[in-house]
């Protein structure tokens, strides 16, 4: 590493440092890339991660990389996680440094994810000597999608890890707040799909077709009693019908109704009887008005699930980085950070960027003063990772 890549690093409390993250913070913003499109991000992030001469691992990944600092010969491994894709957004906000890539946003903070876990690693770099083990980077590819994470377990990315963190960015809170709790923190996150084939008719005769509008309507109608009929009432459970059509102009009855919407759940036997449920009452109702139903599901990333031992460890280094800690509720958006806690345990937290606009609005933006926080937070959570994890072989 050349005495010009490590000058900001010389003293991680200089201003050299912090306006060398907000550089990069301000880099990314400017250049959101999609889901699995994420080619030049991959490209800035490697480039970065040679300036602090840190190991990037050869696997076999179109978008995103995994990184490695090594410590301690023999000593355990974890890894920090951050995604890096964008939303199809157009940018709405008076930032000197706002999106150049027309229809795309960095609206969901992934900008500042990157950019505090890819300081943390330079932190960690410089005090590598010092590391009881070593810390795992991912920065992955299309979280948007829900199935970013996948792609990154296929590959040997989690070979020998024994714990895993990720962050995601809260604009409802001030700079220095953390939550964070025990269990699921986001809801497992599915997607249906049904289609109701009836028979097509003039509308002056109804009586000689099947109407598959008045059969759909009253699956969705129906659908609205699984929650409340089925699921426990503390469960907190979700069935919503978002998109329906069919037909094509006034004076026609149509042959198929087409329906689709989205389930949340963060108990795992409500999960597995909700699609059951819908199937039933699906084709059981259109069967009823003499119409088919046809029912599709799509397995999106379950619940996360927080674990104890490894909550309780991050709110410690939270409180002693002069985080307020909050004790959060479940939301029932989704994060495909669950699937890495479905064979890892570990834990999710989630970081003040000050009060603002909501997630994934064209006006949404991050105060910059979080990310000199958040970034000796993750640095100082690895480290105490890896001293716990050692004290467990002892």
């Amino acid at each position: 590493m050349t005495q010009q890549n490590v000058k900001f690093l010389e003293n991680s409390e200089d201003t050299e440092f912090n306006k060398k993250m907000k550089d990069i913070f301000e880099y990314f913003h400017q250049r959101p890339e999609l889901s699995y499109e994420e080619y030049d991000t991959t490209k800035e992030l490697a480039k970065l991660l040679r300036e602090g001469d840190i190991d990037i691992l050869d696997l076999p990944m179109k978008t995103g990389l995994v990184a490695e600092i090594k410590g301690k010969k023999g000593g355990p491994t974890i890894a920090i996680r951050t995604d890096i894709d964008a939303l199809p957004i157009t940018e709405e906000t008076n930032l000197t440094y706002k999106s150049k890539n027309k229809g795309k946003m960095h609206a969901c903070g992934h900008d500042f994810h990157m950019t505090t876990i890819l300081g943390a690693a330079y932190l960690l770099k410089r005090d590598q000597k010092k590391l009881k083990g070593n810390v795992r980077i991912l920065f992955q590819p299309a979280e948007e999608s829900s199935h970013g994470a996948e792609e990154v377990i296929k590959t040997s990315a989690l070979d020998g890890v024994q714990a895993i963190f990720g962050l995601h960015c809260n604009s409802d809170w001030d700079v220095g707040t953390l939550g964070i709790n025990v269990g699921p923190v986001t809801a497992a996150v599915d997607r249906f799909e049904v289609e109701v084939t009836g028979k097509g008719t003039h509308a002056a005769h109804p009586e000689l077709g099947t109407d598959p509008i008045v059969a759909a309507s009253n699956i969705i109608t129906a659908l609205q009693t699984i929650v409340s009929r089925n699921m426990h009432p503390l469960n907190p459970a979700i069935v919503s019908v978002t998109h329906m059509e069919s037909g094509h102009t006034w004076n026609v009855i149509p042959e198929k109704a087409y329906f689709e919407g989205t389930v949340r759940t963060l108990n795992e036997k409500d999960r597995e009887l909700i699609p059951e449920k819908i199937k039933m009452i699906s084709e059981n109702i259109a069967e009823a008005y003499g119409a088919k139903a046809n029912f599709n599901w799509y397995e999106g990333p379950p619940a996360t699930n927080n674990d104890k031992d490894w909550t309780e460890v991050a709110i410690s280094v939270a409180k002693k980085d002069g985080y307020q800690v909050k004790i959060i509720s479940p939301k029932m958006g989704g994060e495909d950070f669950a699937y890495y806690q479905k064979t890892l345990s570990g834990t999710f937290v989630n970081i003040g960027v000050g009060k603002g606009e909501s997630l994934h609005s064209p006006k949404f933006k991050i105060d910059e003063l979080a990310l000199e926080k958040s970034t000796k937070y993750f640095k100082n959570l690895a480290e105490q990772a890896l001293i716990v994890l050692n004290s467990k072989r002892d």
